[in-house]
């Protein structure tokens, strides 16, 4: 007991020492506080490494207890054990790597704008929990398949479980609506539901952060929409499952504002690169079990309606840098367009349906 007692004592005497180390190093006329004149000149002269831009102001308006607009020693250290300031930062630097900020602060001022403009209440969780489900649904089929076959080597068994059988888009169901955005749940192997949630988490996510989780999720499910849409009339016959539509959705969307936003981004040509990687390997393996297996009849064309949709949903909808005026005029086009192809796919449904399968309701 005593030596569990010295070891919480050795590393609350640790922490304490690395809290002064770092509160001595900013305390650079040593009258034993920070104040937001001191750490905003520290700031701009970049000699204050250990807080980002713009931490000054939110670390007093977490911190100062007493009111007296500074810190001393025993507020910074609890606001080091009780805040994870830190992480944020961290988060908002991997956002400016990833998405150009709505707002961009002039290099000298420290006002935070970039942080500010992130929403972090309420947390990310749109994309999260589409991801969740995603998985949830996959290990209900794969137990379903595990249960009730013995051969696993066959792909296309990976749709008759019972999550695939409900929420699988099936061109002999249309009438059941819901099949045209639920098939996002259904993913045929590992591979496939793993590609989409890369994109989903470390894309998803930083967009959310930046663009707020209802514009991320408008995108994210008008390219499912349009993805089930197009593959319904351009091959009404093959099953679709997967969330491609939504993640090309995202790609595009992104890679739209990383054009139009080209001078503001970071890494921008790399970001393209990793991109076009993604992609080519994404359609690649997608052609390959399209090709290998005749028994799989689930299509994975609904990218390329995913990708259109993400394109001209996102240029609506994701916030810009700089609304130059031409940028209105490409804005109302690429909604009206959006909205007459969707419109257009709707009426081909309802007015053409020897255009398509037979519906059965036993199937």
């Amino acid at each position: 007991m005593d030596s569990v007692i010295s070891r919480a004592s050795g590393e609350e005497s640790g922490e304490r020492r690395k809290a002064r180390a770092i509160f001595n190093n900013l305390d650079r006329d040593g009258d034993g506080y920070l104040g937001i004149d001191e750490l905003k000149q520290l700031i701009r002269s970049h000699q204050c490494r250990e807080m980002p831009r713009g931490v000054a102001r939110r670390v007093l308006e977490l911190g100062d207890t007493n009111g007296d607009g500074r810190l001393d020693f025993e507020e910074f250290y609890q606001l080091s054990r009780t805040h994870n300031w830190m992480l944020k930062p961290l988060v908002v630097r991997y956002c400016q790597m990833v998405v150009p900020s709505p707002h961009r602060a002039p290099e000298d001022t420290i006002d935070g704008q970039y942080e500010r403009s992130m929403t972090f209440c309420p947390p990310p969780l749109t994309m999260v929990i589409f991801s969740l489900v995603e998985i949830i649904m996959f290990l209900i089929d794969v137990i379903h398949l595990r249960d009730y076959t013995n051969d696993v080597n066959q792909i296309g068994q990976s749709t008759k479980g019972p999550a695939a059988t409900l929420f699988i888009y099936n061109p002999t169901r249309r009438y059941e609506a819901w099949r045209f955005a639920t098939y996002m749940f259904v993913h045929i192997g590992i591979m496939h539901l793993m590609m989409n949630l890369l994109v989903q988490i470390f894309l998803g996510i930083a967009l959310e952060l930046v663009h707020c989780w209802w514009r991320i999720a408008l995108v994210y499910l008008a390219g499912v929409v349009a993805g089930s849409m197009s593959v319904s009339l351009a091959t009404p016959t093959v099953y679709l499952a997967g969330a491609s539509g939504g993640v090309y959705a995202l790609i595009t969307a992104h890679i739209a504002t990383i054009i139009m936003n080209w001078n503001e981004m970071e890494y921008a040509i790399i970001q393209l690169l990793v991109f076009l990687i993604y992609i080519i390997t994404d359609i690649g393996a997608a052609l390959y079990r399209q090709f290998s297996d005749v028994h799989d009849r689930v299509s994975y064309t609904s990218h390329i309606g995913g990708a259109v949709a993400g394109l001209l949903v996102g240029i609506g909808v994701l916030r810009n840098l700089k609304v130059r005026p031409w940028e209105k005029k490409l804005w109302w086009a690429a909604v009206v367009t959006y909205i007459l192809l969707m419109g257009s796919g709707i009426c081909v449904h309802i007015f053409v349906p020897d255009h398509f399968m037979q519906q059965n309701a036993f199937m």
